[in-house]
């Protein structure tokens, strides 16, 4: 498992299908950190969670915080450049491997 590669990466924007995140209106958003190891990403403005926390020099007063918990890799699809959830696939090219969409068939940038 020490050779795992996962189609999206931080930066990309994606739409949360499954899970409590996916919740409410606006379920899209971009990713901010990926943990590979857990096969986790954590998505920008999307599944908040509180947490109570205790005076420390970086947040003197403490008190309840609002921050992203992470989700599930499983649980996020890519959004295209036509705005369109798709399926990640990689083909290769003269410039090396690329991501393209599998519903459009464009190159990911």
């Amino acid at each position: 498992m020490s050779n795992i590669k996962l189609k999206i990466k931080k930066g990309d924007t994606v739409k949360v299908i499954a899970g409590n995140a996916s919740k409410g209106e606006n379920n899209t958003g971009v990713i901010k950190s990926v943990d590979l190891k857990k096969m986790r990403v954590i998505v920008e403005g999307l599944n908040m969670v509180k947490r109570h926390t205790k005076p420390s020099a970086s947040f003197p007063d403490g008190g309840i915080i609002e921050k992203e918990a992470s989700i599930h890799v499983s649980n996020v699809m890519l959004i295209d450049a036509a705005g369109n959830a798709t399926r990640v696939g990689k083909k290769k090219e003269t410039s090396g491997w690329v991501r393209f969409s599998k519903k459009s068939g464009e190159v990911i940038k």
